[in-house]
């Protein structure tokens, strides 16, 4: 199965950003990859069901972002280094949770993406905390 390691997480303060990293390897039994499959990144506060923040998909185009995160988070992949990045700009404390990456499925729905535990369990994420 694929592994995914996310990074960059830390404790910022309101209005700072952070750049958040994905890298993953492997490749599942069906032989999907990281670089033919769209990605996404998702995450949970305390408390707090598992969301949906952005997408992209295997080419890095048409990226998709939870209203929470529009004008503020891009994500943005680069398929050489089997990584997929979220620059998250203008930080609130409402942002902190675990963030995590995988696979998407759904990708065009007119919901939100949903992560897809058949390409890759998910990983330990990554702490964002935002102080007020």
């Amino acid at each position: 199965q694929v592994q995914l390691v996310e990074s960059g997480g830390g404790l910022v303060q309101t209005g700072g950003s952070l750049r958040l990293s994905c890298a993953a390897s492997g490749r599942t039994d069906t032989g999907r990859t990281f670089s033919t499959n769209s990605m996404g990144w998702f995450r949970q506060a305390p408390g707090k069901e598992r969301e949906f923040v952005a997408a992209i998909t295997w080419s890095g185009g048409n990226p998709r972002y939870a209203d929470s995160a529009k004008a503020r988070f891009t994500i943005s992949r680069d398929n050489p280094k089997n990584t997929v990045y979220l620059q998250m700009n203008s930080l609130k404390p409402e942002d902190t949770a675990v963030y995590y990456c995988n696979g998407v499925k759904g990708y065009f729905s007119a919901t939100y993406p949903e992560g897809d535990t058949d390409f890759a369990s998910w990983g330990q994420g990554t702490q964002v905390t935002v102080s007020s």
